[in-house]
């Protein structure tokens, strides 16, 4: 394929690449927010509590997929979990910074 061709409708191919590359920038920002949260628990910021719920809730939002597709308990249950953890870190630092 040339690159003058215009390719107006997406195949499989094209949405498998799109799926990758989301994969690869998702796991991206989940090892540098792992980063940040170190840094800034390091350096006494209190950041690392709003960081470390993005986390939480990340891992949460992925089990919640998870049990959308294979519709078994256990990802559900801890994804509640996790939810709960990064929801509390999450107020924990909206009341106290």
């Amino acid at each position: 394929m040339h690159s003058n061709d215009k390719r107006p409708i997406k195949d499989e191919r094209d949405r498998q690449i799109d799926t990758a590359a989301r994969s690869h920038a998702l796991d991206f920002v989940v090892a540098a927010t792992q980063v940040l949260t170190v840094l800034c628990a390091v350096k006494g910021n209190p950041a690392w509590k709003g960081s470390l719920s993005l986390l939480f809730l990340g891992g949460a939002a992925m089990l919640f997929y998870k049990y959308d597709q294979y519709e078994e308990r256990p990802y559900r249950q801890v994804g509640v979990a996790l939810g709960l953890i990064g929801l509390a870190l999450l107020i924990w630092f909206g009341i106290t910074g």
